[in-house]
């Protein structure tokens, strides 16, 4: 099993809203190293649930993959936010998963909380320019941010 972060807002979708719907579509990714991450996640999978571009970005919770990658419907959809003019039934180079939803953490592993903690230094979460939403984590690294709940 391989373990990994993913980050999104949480006026947009949240770790709630994957509590109470149990199981959802990850859509919208268009960096295509967060994309090809997408790629290698095989169901089973954990992540750890980031909440970013908030009051206090963090950890929230963890899902973990239902649904190995998929193309991305919302890239065909003009409604969409993540519509992607060049992208076709034929050929969509974006990739969505299904998560589900597995714990609400009682209180948010805050990003200032994670970077003080010299296991997770290596986190690319916790460097200076790393803003993908979709990220590796090392078995290390996950257990390390466990403890930290």
């Amino acid at each position: 099993m391989a373990y990994w972060l993913m980050k999104s807002e949480p006026d947009e979708f949240s770790v709630s809203d994957l509590q109470r719907l149990g199981n959802a579509r990850w859509d919208g990714v268009r960096n295509y190293q967060a994309r090809n991450f997408l790629r290698e996640m095989a169901v089973g999978d954990e992540f750890f649930f980031y909440h970013s571009s908030c009051p206090e970005p963090g950890i929230a919770g963890i899902g973990k993959i239902s649904r190995a990658a998929y193309p991305d419907p919302t890239a065909l959809d003009p409604q969409s936010h993540y519509h992607d003019p060049k992208a076709n039934a034929d050929k969509n180079p974006w990739s969505a998963i299904d998560v589900a939803f597995v714990e609400y953490f009682g209180k948010v592993l805050s990003l200032g909380y994670l970077k003080q903690q010299a296991a997770l230094e290596q986190l690319p979460l916790v460097q200076k320019g790393s803003r993908l939403s979709v990220m590796p984590v090392t078995a290390e690294q996950w257990t390390a941010i466990l403890a930290l709940r």
